[in-house]
Formats: C-alpha cells, sequence, structure tokens
C-alpha cells in the first residue's frame, strides 16, 4: 500500500501544476495516468501546436508547456504511474484508497481528478486498408512536424485542428483539405486565413465529399475522393492527416458515485471538491457556473483544491497563505534556499 498525502488522477498540463502546488504546501503526491507519459491532450493531440493563453508565455507548444510543467515540479520529486488506470475507489474513514488495473494500491486523503475529458483515442478513417498505413502515412495527431516538410498532405476534418494544422502546414507543403461538409466548425479567422491562401493557389479545399480509397503499398502515393454529386477525384497523397474528433470514455469513474452529468463532475468553487468529501476535480473534467475549459482556469482550480487538500492532510495544523518571494519554507521546498 502507498501512502500519500493526495493521489492525482491525470498527468495533463493541469495535473502536472497540482503536483507544484501541493508541493509548495509539504505534500506529498503520487499521479496515475492511463497515457504512456505525462502531458495529456497537449502531448497526444497538439504537441507541436502553438499555445498563446499561457500567462507570461507569449507562445510555447503543448510539449515546451508539459516539459516546462515537468522541469518546475522536479523538486517535490512525485512518483508518476503511467499506463495505469484507477479500478477502485473506496472509503476508509478520513482516507480514499485506490486500486489500479496493475493492483497497485495507494491510500490518500485526498483525490484530485485531473483527467481531462477522461481517457480517450482519435476517431480513425472509417477505410479498413488505411490501418496498414498508421504512424507511417496515416497520422491523428502531429507529433514531429518536421517529417512532413515538403510532402503532399490531404488532412481530412472541418474542426480546429484540421483548419490549424492546414493553415501550419502549408508554409513547408503541399495541402488538401478534405471535409465531408461545405461548412466548417473552426474558428471563422482561421479559416479566413485558409480561403485567402486558397486564393492564392497554396491550399486547396475539397468539398463537400468523402474518402474512398488509398493507393500505395508500403506508403500511400495517393487516395480517391468522392464528391456528393458522385463525382470521383484522385488527390497526390504523401501523408494523410485526419481530425475527426475524438472518442471520449470516463470509465470506471463513472461508479464512483460523483455527480457527473454530461460526462463532467458537479463541483463547488471554493475549493472544487465534488459531492464527496476529499475528491476534488479540475481541468476540463470539472464543471459548475461560468467554467471555461481553459488550461489557465485548471491552473487557478488546483491552487484553490490544494488549499483544501492541506486542511484534511494536515487537520491539527493551520494554514498560512505565503507568498513564494518571500517564503523562505516554500523556497526552501522548491530548493531555492538550502535548509
Amino acid at each position: 500500500m502507498i501512502k500519500t498525502d493526495a493521489i492525482i488522477i491525470g498527468a495533463g498540463p493541469v495535473g502536472l501544476f497540482a503536483v507544484h502546488q501541493l508541493g509548495i504546501k509539504g505534500l506529498k503526491s503520487e499521479v496515475i495516468d492511463n497515457l504512456d507519459r505525462a502531458g495529456g491532450q497537449c502531448i497526444e493531440l497538439y504537441p507541436e501546436k502553438p499555445i498563446y493563453d499561457i500567462p507570461a508565455i507569449t507562445e510555447c507548444t503543448g510539449k515546451d508547456l508539459t516539459d516546462n510543467l515537468l522541469q518546475q515540479i522536479k523538486p517535490f520529486k512525485a512518483n508518476f504511474h503511467f499506463s495505469e488506470r484507477v479500478e477502485e475507489v473506496t472509503q476508509d474513514k478520513n482516507n480514499w484508497i485506490i486500486k489500479t488495473n496493475k493492483n497497485k494500491k495507494f491510500t490518500a486523503p485526498n483525490i484530485i481528478i485531473a483527467g481531462g475529458v477522461g481517457s480517450f483515442e482519435p476517431r480513425k478513417l472509417s477505410l479498413k486498408e488505411a490501418e496498414k498505413f498508421e504512424g507511417k502515412s496515416v497520422f491523428y495527431s502531429v507529433t514531429n512536424k518536421e517529417i512532413l516538410k515538403n510532402k503532399n498532405i490531404s488532412i481530412f476534418g472541418g474542426g480546429d485542428s484540421a483548419l490549424d494544422w492546414a493553415l501550419e502546414l502549408s508554409n513547408t507543403s503541399n495541402v488538401t483539405l478534405i471535409h465531408r461538409r461545405d461548412e466548417f466548425r473552426g474558428a471563422p479567422h482561421t479559416l479566413s486565413e485558409i480561403k485567402k491562401l486558397q486564393k492564392k493557389g497554396k491550399i486547396s479545399i475539397k468539398t463537400p465529399c468523402q474518402l474512398t480509397s488509398i493507393e500505395g503499398d508500403k506508403t500511400i502515393n495517393a487516395i480517391e475522393i468522392k464528391y456528393d454529386d458522385e463525382k470521383n477525384e484522385k488527390i497526390k497523397t504523401d501523408v494523410i492527416l485526419s481530425f475527426f474528433g475524438l472518442i471520449m470514455k470516463l470509465g470506471p469513474i463513472t461508479e464512483w458515485g460523483l455527480n457527473i452529468d454530461k460526462k463532467v463532475i458537479s463541483v463547488n468553487t471554493n475549493n472544487f471538491e465534488t459531492n464527496k468529501s476529499g475528491i476534488f476535480a479540475v481541468g476540463d473534467i470539472c464543471t459548475y457556473p461560468g467554467k471555461l475549459k481553459l488550461i489557465l482556469s485548471g491552473f487557478h482550480e488546483v491552487a484553490l483544491a490544494s488549499v483544501e487538500c492541506f486542511k484534511r492532510a494536515r487537520p491539527k495544523e493551520k494554514f498560512r497563505f505565503e507568498f513564494t518571494t518571500s517564503s523562505k519554507t516554500i523556497q526552501e521546498r522548491l530548493g531555492k534556499l538550502k535548509k
């Protein structure tokens, strides 16, 4: 049995910052994630996509943000348990006991659910023949845009991911944007920029149509699409990027007795505690009046949740709010001062 002050479920940006907020208060944490590495959606979906709304950082990628957060929490020596999923949660007086699919057991007075939208996987292309090209010529996220330079790229989808990458990759590659409808769901500004590039001949847009076949042996050399008017067109293609969204699964969390509605958990905004004392929900997984699904909102949520976690983990101690700039105790925990 692993004993700790808090168990964090989810190693995305919000879960990582929870380690920091607990750490500066002197609390230890264990982090569990069903993915094989830290970063959550930032790493799985847009590791190289620019992010512009992290305070004091003009621009960073999902990978940059993850790397910086991991560096920031190093002093707290949190243990990570990757490729594991929480299967059971039971209560023992003021503590919670968690069991994972690998039969590890944890006990702590606090559980912080920072699992984003739950476990997820991309909605894949319906063509069976696409499977053999996955990871070689068919991708559902961009992990290394360098390998996409000077390629003929066919991008499928009508949301922000498809539009953002069409715009980004048009600088170095020949991009064709393909969608099953004439209307796009992405940001109007991005679509406007793409339409400008279309007029200049730098991006080709094909709508309304769907993928019907893929040509190639070990790698793709062409695809065929079919329009709603039954016409077919062959497009020279080296790489397919497909952004049809994600299949979200909350998994066993639905059996924990939490207030879940439409795949999100209701919390109070005093400390982001759920209807179960000692279980907190932060980030995209939680909901409350006025909720904004932003990473920076999640940072705020864990800051408040960590205060209540301290009170539960150290019931005999009085919590004292301290600024990191003036607290010698916090600076020692951060390794800035010698103890």
